[in-house]
Order: C-alpha cells, then structure tokens, then sequence
C-alpha cells in the first residue's frame, strides 16, 4: 500500500485518537462516560495509555446525562458513543446540554471513510447509502461539528471542536471513522495549549458601556442584583462574586442561579422567581429602581410560569454576547470585562436592605404534631443538613422547586435542569457529578430525586457502584409523578408508578455486604436522627448511602403548586 507522503514528513507523529484524548486531557477531563460499539472499539484502547479513566455506563441516555453532571463540576466532558443506535440513545441528554450551556464533547465512532464513500449497507445504518444523516441531527444541537475524514485536517478540527466547546459552552460532534483512529498527524501541536481565553472587547467600547452603567448604578435609589444560570455557565462567576462583595448590594439569585453566589453573604436576599420568590423577595426586587440582570435565562420554570414584574426600562441585563442598558443594546461586548471594570470603579452606591433567608422551620411545622415528613418542613431542614462544598442535585419535580427553600453554606453547586427538564437526568447526572468530585476532592454529593423519575435512569446507581462512587441519594417515594398530577391529571393511572423495593436495589445492582448503606425514613423523627448519624452526615465514609424518603402523594412545594397553575391554565388557553 502506498504511504501518505504528509505523514512521512511529520517529525513527532501521533495518532489521531490519542492525539484527541491528550487534547482532552489537557482541558481537565479525567473520566471518559460512554459505551462501547464495534465503531468505537479500537479508538477505546488509548483511553487509558493517555492517563484517562474509562466510565462505561448503562445505556447512551445515561452517559450523557453523567457527562452532563460531570461538565457541570469539572468545566467539559466527554462521551463516547458509536454510529446511528448509540448517538441516537444519547441525542436527548445532548439536546438538554445544549439547552442549558453545557460543554460536551461527543464522539462518535464511525464506518471507515472508505465504506462510507462506496454507501455500503452497513449496520446501524438507515439502509440507504446516507452516513450524514446524523450528523446533521446532532449538528442542530452542537455548536460546532468535527467530521474527521481526512488525515491532514484532523488535528486542526479536533482543536477547534475542543475550543468551541469550552467558549460557547455548549456540545459538541467529533465523528471518528474506524480507519482514521491510528492514522498519524503532527503531535508538535500538543506542544502548544489551546487557546481558551475569551475574545477581549473592544477597549473604547467596553469603556462606553461601563460607563453607561455606572452613570445608572449612582442614580438609583434601591438597585439590586439579579444573578442567574449563565452566569455560571459562560464563567463569569469571579467577577460577578467580586461586584456583589464590593458594592453590597441586595443580591437574588433565580432557581437556575442557585449555587453561582456565596448565599452567607449578608447582602444575599433569596430566590427570585416572580409568584415563586422565597418571602419578601418578589415585593423588593420588583421595587427596585435598577435590577442588575447577570446571565438571564428567562424560562417558564425559571421564572414560576413567567410571572416576573420586572421592567426593561429599569434593567441592565449582562450577558455573554452582549450588554443591555434599558433599550439600549450593546452587541459583542461580553459581560466578563464589563463587570470587572465596574467593580473596579465603583463609587458610594445607595444601599436598602433586602430580606434575609435564613433555614428556619416555618412556625405551623415546629408546632405541628403530625410526624409525616411535609415538603415545607423537609427543606428549611435540608438547608441546615448541608455543608461548605457540597455539590446539591434536584430532579424536575418537587425536589427541583423545594431546593429554593434552602439557603446554601458557602461553595456548594447546586444543579438541576430547570430548562430542559427531563425526568431521570438527575440520576444520570449525579453519576457524573460525584466521579467529578471525587477527581476534585469534594466530599459530598446530594441527589434529591422521585421515585417516577429515579425509575427512568435506576441503572446508574450499577455504575456509581461499578465507580465506587459515595453519594448520598434520597429518593422520595411519593408514588409517581407529582408535578404532573399538578398540572394534569390528579388521580389519574398515567402519573402512578409501579413501587419498588428501592433499597433492595444495590444489592440487586451488585454491591457488596458494606458497600452501600440504605435507609428507610418515613416520619420527621427518622429523618432528624438519620441527619444524627455520623456515618451518613460524613464526607469521609466511601459508603453509598440511599434513603427511601416516604412523603404524601399529594404534597408539593408552593412554588411548584403555583406554577403548576400557572402552566395548566397556559395550556388549556393554547
């Protein structure tokens, strides 16, 4: 066979998938999440001669759900999957990454480049001839798509995938074919990090803009700060942490900013979701002469059904592509520098105080005698359980909208898929998070997940054992789905589900005699002293431990029950 004379030319040659891998790594992914196919197999061997850690999940879906978690904690992730059955499984938990700014890296391995010139009827293929076809499906869910099919483009696509992931922070599609795994491309190039730094603004229109705000910010009476999901997603967070430290103004965070601020700081004010605000917050934000709008994502859910009452004419809203003073829109000015600049030329700011959140039982809990354990009781007590650092998963659901009721201790993450909401990603997605926290050194990770969502994705409690991960997972059996029977169909069979022995299922899933400590708690008592327990309330133990949580079919958080309103009377109007 004659030899590509490009590769007889290269000094330092390295294959393509280690060449892929090494770049991986140098970005901060550890674990590699995904399954394996015959498209994929050989391209899986240099996972672990570049120092990477192979995952092997339950199913695709899972996979990028866990590698979802896992970008949430580490910054990117990757996911393996093979041609057309694989990727396909795994397009929803893709789809919900792109949703929600979450920076993926799926590759997928392909026929050979030679099969797919000749159209031969392959498996796992449509039958006709047609190797794109899935590419162009995920390509409306990625933010960039790398078809690698020619050797001397090879590292230059791979680079780009990479980079774009990380500053868009959203997926993106490597394809790999079976016969471009071990071809050889220039390895110098690792030599040179890539290059993730954000393009800088526009010196004389960054200072414009600061301008501009700052003449705003000395005007208002009462501003406050309104900081939300991208925020946390386009890494913005040490500057916006430096503006709220410095200029003391009352801070709100909405339900998909959870976890993006220091919430002990005393000029955090609670969680803003219009009907759904936690006490006293919707009356002071929505008084408020000038809200400072951080990362806005203004969806149904974020915004309890979009009852906000904000005016734009009183908003500056900061964004990744953008400034927005009032009407006035500044394009291509990101809100990186724009913050910085303001922080660092702050004058004397009019300061009213906002409300004070705080983890108190409500007062008609402490005095109650009943013993079951209510959503209004259960969460202000979750606030006082958690700890500095902890990273707090919440599936759509009760859970989702029972966190906002909690003010967090300093450092946690907190996510959840407010956006996206599909039901059994937090499973999936806890998977992830914990294999990244223990990567990080981060001692605890929370899943507060149904028992009708956690039925969705059960499998990834197998693979966190297979890990030996040691998250602490509640999940709450209050026989189906609650947040459907709110918005639809009270008593009807659709939103019952089938119960489980949901303790038995470590056992059922492998774990051995010690490995996994499981609970069943059914009254306020057994939780206060399940939160007595040293061994379950400790970041030191490597137990899995798993609590059945017994609540009333028929109880919900009142944000959610708004919502739900709002949402029903939505959708009987369209």
């Amino acid at each position: 066979m004659a030899q590509d004379l490009r590769s007889q030319e290269i000094k330092n040659p390295v294959d393509v998938a280690e060449y892929l891998f090494r770049r991986l790594h140098e970005v901060g992914v550890r674990s590699i999440h995904g399954l394996p196919g015959d498209y994929n197999l050989v391209a899986l061997d240099y996972i672990p001669k570049v120092g990477l850690n192979w995952v092997g999940n339950c199913n695709e879906l899972n996979a990028g759900y866990a590698a979802d978690g896992y970008a949430r904690v580490k910054g990117i992730s990757a996911i393996v999957t093979t041609f057309g059955v694989g990727e396909l499984s795994a397009v929803n938990a893709i789809a919900g990454a792109y949703s929600e700014y979450v920076p993926v890296v799926h590759i997928v391995g392909y026929p050979s480049t030679v099969a797919q010139k000749s159209g031969m009827l392959l498996h796992h293929t449509l039958g006709n001839g047609d190797f794109n076809v899935f590419s162009k499906m995920s390509a409306q869910i990625s933010c960039a798509v790398s078809m690698l099919n020619h050797q001397h483009e090879a590292a230059v696509l791979i680079d780009n995938a990479i980079r774009e992931c990380w500053l868009q922070s959203r997926p993106v599609y490597i394809s790999l074919p079976t016969d471009m795994v071990q071809k050889k491309i220039d390895g110098d190039r690792l030599n040179t990090p890539l290059d993730l730094s954000f393009p800088k603004n526009d010196p004389e229109k960054e200072d414009y803009v600061v301008d501009v705000i700052l003449k705003s910010l000395h005007a208002a009476k009462n501003p406050v700060v309104l900081v939300d999901a991208c925020t946390i997603r386009h890494r913005a967070l040490n500057e916006t942490h430096d503006f709220i430290e410095k200029s003391g103004l009352p801070t709100f965070v909405t339900p998909m900013g959870k976890g993006a601020i220091n919430e002990t700081l005393p000029n955090y004010g609670g969680v803003y979701a219009g009907d759904g605000s936690n006490v006293g917050v919707r009356e002071r934000v929505e008084s408020s002469d000038l809200v400072l709008s951080i990362g806005a994502i203004k969806s149904d859910f974020n915004t309890a059904g979009f009852t906000y009452r904000i005016s734009q004419l009183n908003t500056i809203d900061f964004h990744s592509y953008a400034v927005k003073v009032r009407y006035s829109e500044y394009p291509g000015v990101r809100m990186n520098g724009v913050l910085k600049k303001v922080t660092e030329k702050l004058g004397k700011l009019t300061i009213e105080s906002g409300p004070k959140p705080n983890n108190d039982i409500p007062k008609e809990e402490e005095v109650s005698k009943d013993p079951t354990i209510t959503q209004a009781w259960f969460w202000p007590r979750v606030g006082q359980f958690l700890k500095k650092d902890d990273i707090v998963i919440t599936e759509t659901g009760t859970a989702n909208f029972g966190i906002w009721e909690t003010r967090f201790p300093a450092d946690v993450t907190a996510i959840s898929q407010v956006l996206w909401g599909s039901i059994g990603y937090a499973t999936g997605s806890c998977q992830g998070a914990s294999l990244a926290a223990k990567e990080l050194g981060i001692k605890r990770t929370i899943l507060f997940t149904g028992d009708g969502s956690f039925q969705l994705t059960a499998q990834e409690l197998s693979t966190m054992i297979r890990n030996k991960l040691n998250p602490i997972i509640f999940v709450i059996c209050n026989n189906g789905y609650t947040i459907e029977r709110f918005i639809h169909g009270w008593e009807t069979s659709y939103n019952d589900v089938q119960e489980w022995r949901y303790k038995d299922l470590p056992a059922a899933f492998g774990a051995k005699e010690g490995e996994v400590l499981t609970y069943r708690v059914e009254s306020k008592d057994d939780v206060e002293k399940l939160f007595s327990d040293e061994e379950f309330v400790s970041g030191e133990t490597s137990k899995l431990r798993f609590v059945e949580l017994v609540m009333k079919w028929d109880d919900a958080p009142k944000a959610l029950k708004s919502t739900a309103e709002v949402t029903a009377k939505r959708n009987a109007e369209n």
